[in-house]
Formats: structure tokens, C-alpha cells, sequence
């Protein structure tokens, strides 16, 4: 009796342990599904029309998601581009030229700013970052690198580059992190190796380290553009909000995260909602598939083992240790 009653609970365990770890899968096919109903009126009145339509006028009727896409993907790539080098910077510091007295403390600082809440990070690039940019910074651009287009223009505060920037220091933990965890797993005997050819430091870094982690850093840099193409209340409160296609970083854009934060509890017709529910749907494709290629990016692509999906691998285990 007692027995059976154990085999009853293993039993329930492990049903129980499948759920928790289909729940999340169920979840997220749940939620495309509650998406793409809801976007079907656009998607019956606009088709992929919709993906390359400027016009964004809920009062008129007309939805297109395009000043919303270039938004996202440029302040998604300026951010990536300025975040890739400062991360690579800091965690080379940390990690090949810093004392051991300042590492832990700066590590420490760097975690916790990706606990900051985004809503703090947008009222500190109102006060304090968007002062900074009109006094010192955009003058300084306009002077030297105003025959560029990206730095043509009036500057008003929030706008792209204001966007830009909020982002870039929002993903910096995450890509300072993951580069300095990378830079750690190479064997000291190899860098050993590389000084005792006569090596200095940036030979040995450019050598010794940077070869070997290139690959799990372009995976840290595509996780960090996940992150920056999902970010919404920061952006949303420096980038200006404006559905408008410039090349300029002076003047103010719109991202399909902001869009959503903006205009979903005041959508004007079943259209206009339809329209942002679309939106939702194409942003949490693209992070999707961004997160699946830093993944494959970094862990590489394994072949699919039946016996490990199907658990047996630990049956088997399991029945020879008895």
C-alpha cells in the first residue's frame, strides 16, 4: 500500500513538472493566437500594405506601420552599434586591466542598473541627459559632423537620438555581462601561451581573446537588440512620438512599442485597435526571432536527440545506477 501510494506521488510529480514546462509554450501560442484574431480587420482591409504604409491616422481611417518600423530599427541600431563598443570597452577593462579592488564594486554597480525601472531612466533623460545633449553634445555634432544627414536638422530634445541613447544604456548590463563572462571562460594557459610569444597587451587581445569570443558576442548583441526593439515607457517618453520617416537623429520618431503604450487605452474606432493589435503581433514576432538567433548564435544549432526530448536518456540512467 505504502508503495503504491510513493509510485501515486511520482506519478503526480511528474505530470505536475510537464505542465509547469508546457504552461509557457501553451502561453505564448495562446497569446498569438488572441493577437492575429484581433488583427484580422486590418489584415482583411490592408493586407501587407499595412507594412508599408506611411500614413498612420486613426481619425481618417488610415493605418500604416511603417514609421514605426524604421523607428524601431534605427533606434534599435544605433543603440546595438554604440552599446557593442562601450560593452566590449568596459568588460575588456574589467576584466584584462582593472584592480582587483575596483572590479567587483563596478560589476556590482553594472548589475544593478539593469534592475533600474525604465520609467526612471526616461525622467533622468528628461532632466538631466536631454539638457546635457542641447548644451554640449548636438552643438558639438552640428559642428563637426553636420555635412551628414543624421545630424541635420533642429534639435528639441526628444527625439531619435535621445531615444538612441536611453536604449544603449539600458542594454549595456546585459551585453557587459555576457562579454565578461566570455572573456573569463578562456583558459589562462592560452593567454599565457600568447605572452610568452612576445605579445602586448592589444596583440594579446586582438590574438588571444577576441577570436574566441566573437561569435557568443554577436549572440549578446542580437539578445541586447531584443531587448532594445521590446523597450517601451523609456523610449516612449524621450523619442518624441511622431509617425514620421527622417533621416535626421535631430528630430522625433515613433517605435512600435511606443505606439502601443501610447495609443491602446485611447483607440478611437474597432479599425484603430484592430490596427495596434497587428502592431503587437508583427513587434512580438520580431523578438521572437531575434531571441532565436542569438540563441542559435551562441549555444549553435545541437541535432534533435529523441531519446533526450522523450526523457529515456534518464530512465536508462536511472535503470542501470539501480
Amino acid at each position: 500500500m505504502r508503495k503504491l501510494k510513493q509510485q501515486l506521488q511520482d506519478y503526480f510529480f511528474v505530470i505536475l513538472v510537464y505542465l509547469c514546462a508546457f504552461s509557457l509554450p501553451f502561453l505564448l501560442v495562446f497569446a498569438a493566437q488572441k493577437l492575429f484574431i484581433n488583427c484580422l480587420p486590418t489584415v482583411t482591409k490592408f493586407g501587407l500594405y499595412f507594412l508599408f504604409n506611411h500614413d498612420w491616422n486613426p481619425v481618417s481611417g488610415y493605418f500604416g506601420a511603417l514609421p514605426f518600423l524604421y523607428g524601431t530599427a534605427m533606434s534599435a541600431g544605433f543603440s546595438l552599434i554604440l552599446a557593442s563598443f562601450l560593452g566590449l570597452g568596459t568588460a575588456l577593462f574589467l576584466t584584462e586591466f582593472s584592480p582587483q579592488w575596483i572590479q567587483k564594486p563596478l560589476i556590482m554597480l553594472i548589475q544593478i542598473m539593469s534592475a533600474v525601472p525604465s520609467v526612471i531612466w526616461g525622467l533622468w533623460a528628461i532632466f538631466e541627459l536631454i539638457p546635457l545633449l542641447q548644451k554640449y553634445i548636438v552643438p558639438f555634432l552640428k559642428r563637426n559632423l553636420g555635412f551628414l544627414p543624421l545630424f541635420q536638422g533642429d534639435f528639441y530634445g526628444v527625439s531619435m537620438l535621445s531615444g538612441c541613447l536611453i536604449i544603449t544604456i539600458m542594454i549595456l548590463p546585459i551585453m557587459i555581462s555576457m562579454a565578461i563572462e566570455m572573456i573569463k571562460s578562456i583558459s589562462p594557459v592560452y593567454k599565457e601561451a600568447v605572452f610568452a610569444l612576445g605579445s602586448t597587451q592589444w596583440e594579446s587581445i586582438r590574438i588571444g581573446i577576441l577570436p574566441f569570443i566573437k561569435r557568443g558576442l554577436l549572440g549578446a548583441a542580437i539578445l541586447g537588440l531584443g531587448r532594445a526593439i521590446g523597450e517601451a515607457m523609456a523610449v516612449t517618453m524621450v523619442i518624441g512620438n511622431k509617425p514620421e520617416i527622417s533621416l535626421s537623429l535631430f528630430s522625433p520618431a515613433y517605435t512600435l512599442s511606443s505606439v502601443l503604450a501610447n495609443e491602446f487605452a485611447e483607440s478611437i474606432s474597432k479599425l484603430h485597435l484592430s490596427a495596434l493589435y497587428e502592431i503587437a503581433l508583427i513587434l512580438g514576432a520580431i523578438t521572437i526571432v531575434v531571441n532565436i538567433l542569438a540563441q542559435i548564435l551562441i549555444h549553435g544549432i545541437e541535432p534533435l536527440d529523441l531519446t533526450k526530448l522523450l526523457g529515456k536518456e534518464r530512465m536508462n540512467t536511472t535503470s542501470s545506477l539501480s
